[in-house]
Parts: structure tokens; sequence; C-alpha cells
């Protein structure tokens, strides 16, 4: 809670202060609850139920190019990640999606050519996943806001959930992690790293992927018990998948990616660090039940993706990661609008 001298909440704190994860509560905690949602609030995706079985999945996203668009991005990049950022909550729900409705906010000077290569980029974000934009809004805006909604629909008893971890599960992720982080020290900083390096670090910003395959696996195969999208950092997954589900984890083995170990021995960075508390990320972190590993990892494989176990989901709800034989604390820090800057 935000809290004056006093120990009082204090209507007076600003939004830098509180931080998106506040003003989310704040704002639950004002709206009427729907009765008999399917989802619980606050997980990747909402739904309504359809009738007894089935249920329309929502999600909507806000790319605004303040804190979103770095330097370099260009229009159609942008458009397409604004996509790909909600179809990766629909793929960590196990989701196909199906139609989009995009709103537009658009600066004053914007040129027909800019408008047509938003308009390109958005249909290219969603025909990649099999999906349409099919309807929207535009406004004048001081900055280019795109905001995404987006729509499918599932069996309800398929949905992977934030809810489900139990002790014993197994941890594990669709990809290695940190090259976002890296990427953004790249574009924004004076970071150094060969050609090749560079690229694949900035096109890891530029243009990420979200897991759809992946995630459509693991939802026929039954296996997971708990799942989230990863773009607000590997860390912070973590810490909701444990607050959703009343778990802790133990983290023994970090999934670095090989090139940010590398872009980190030459700038004298911790790869760790960028692992687990960068974001943007767009992996899915799933708990697997112990029994299922082996369809869960056949699951995957045979859609061309990839899965790593990583440690395990443990009783109480402490974070921890055992690397050497030393634990530690796993922090809760990472992406968040208000607080973060790009």
């Amino acid at each position: 809670m935000d809290k004056d001298k006093t120990g009082s909440i204090n209507p007076h704190s600003t939004r830098t202060e509180m931080g998106e994860r506040k003003i989310i509560e704040i704002i639950a905690n004002c709206l009427e609850a729907m009765p008999n949602l399917p989802v619980p609030f606050g997980d990747d995706v909402s739904a309504v139920y359809i009738d007894q079985k089935r249920v329309a999945v929502l999600k909507t996203d806000m790319l605004a190019a303040k804190t979103d668009v770095p330097p370099n991005m260009s229009l159609w990049q942008a458009a397409r990640k604004a996509l790909v950022m909600n179809i990766s909550d629909f793929a960590s729900k196990g989701v196909q999606p199906t139609a989009a409705l995009v709103s537009l906010g658009l600066p004053r000077g914007f040129m027909r050519k800019d408008i047509e290569e938003i308009a390109r980029g958005l249909n290219a974000g969603a025909r990649e996943y099999d999906a349409y934009v099919i309807g929207g809004d535009t406004g004048e805006a001081s900055e280019l806001i795109i905001s995404v909604s987006l729509y499918g629909t599932a069996e309800k008893k398929a949905l992977m959930l934030r809810n489900g971890a139990k002790p014993g599960d197994i941890l594990a992720v669709t990809g290695f992690f940190g090259k976002s982080a890296a990427g953004l020290r790249l574009l924004l900083d004076s970071y150094k790293a060969s050609a090749n390096l560079r690229d694949v670090l900035s096109g890891a910003v530029c243009m990420p992927k979200a897991r759809l395959k992946e995630g459509l696996a693991l939802g026929r195969s039954g296996a997971v018990s708990a799942s989230i999208d990863s773009s607000d950092g590997l860390a912070w997954s973590l810490h909701e998948i444990g607050k959703m589900s009343h778990v802790g984890f133990l983290v023994n083995t970090v999934p670095v990616a090989e090139e940010v170990k590398r872009f980190a021995e030459f700038n004298h960075l911790n790869p760790i660090e960028l692992a687990l508390y960068g974001g943007e990320e767009y992996e899915l972190v799933v708990t697997i039940k112990p029994k299922a590993w082996v369809e869960a990892e056949a699951a995957v494989e045979a859609v061309g993706g990839c899965i790593l176990p990583i440690g395990k989901v443990t009783k109480g709800t402490k974070m921890l990661l055992d690397v050497d034989g030393e634990k530690r604390v796993i922090e809760a820090r990472g992406w968040e609008h208000f607080k973060s800057k790009i």
C-alpha cells in the first residue's frame, strides 16, 4: 500500500510512486466484480462464458511510442509488436487468437506513408499468427499510441491459468532469456557488440516472437498446471505465478542466452541479472506436472519449439535461486509501466 509517514493510505501518491501493478489494484478495487468469471482478475487474459463449456477470451494491451518504441524501431515493427504483445498472452493460455480491434492515437504531422506503414505492420503481426484485424478507431494524440484488443474462443477446461501450480511441479520455459535486455542497452546506451551480435540482440527488441505454437501444443497436452507470458521479465513472472498459486520456486538453472553471455562479458555486466530482470522476452513460463513432463516435451518439440526445465515449485512463498550451491532471493522486479523507463 502507498502510505504516508503516519501509516495512512496516501491519496496523493503519484503514478510513478505507485507503478502499474498498484494502479491496476486500485482500479480493480473500484470495480464491481462480474460473477462467475472463468479467468481470475489479474491473469494474462480475461474471459466470459459463451456457454457452459466454452469461453470468449479477451485481451487488450497498449503500445506507446515513448515507453515501447526504442530508437531504430520502424513504424512497421512497432505496429507488428503491438499485435505480438497481445498474442503472447493468448499463447500463455493456450488460445488461438481469431480477430483484433485496433485503436490508433496519431500525432499531428503523420503522413500517408506513415499510416500505410503502420497498417502493413498491423496486418503482418496478425496474419503471422493466423488472426485478422477487423476494425478499430483513430484519434489524435501527442505521441503514437497503438492499442490492440484481441479475441478468441476456447474450452474453459483447456485454459492454462496462473493459479494451478503445485509443489513438486517442474518449472520450465520455452527459450533463453536476456536478449531483449541486452538489445535495449545497445539501442539506448553506449554498450558495445560485434555486428553479428548487435543484429541478434537488437532484433530481439524490434522483431519479437510470440510462442503461440508452443502454447497451443502445451494446452493440448494437458501437462501444464500454470502458465504466464514473460513480457515483464522472468523474475516478475515467477512472482506472479507464485502469488496466484500460493507457492514458491527454487530455480537451479537460469536460462541465459549464449549471445547474452558474450555481450555481458564484453561490457562487464552480469548475465544472470539481464536474464532474470529484463523483460519483453515473450517466452512462456510454465509449471509442468511431473508425470507429464515427457508429454509436454514431445508436444513442444513436435511443433519445432523447445522447453527447458529450470527448477521446481516449492511449498511456501520463497523465490530462490540456487547456483553452485549458494541460495539467494529472486527479487520481485522487472519491467513496470510508470516506474521503468525505456
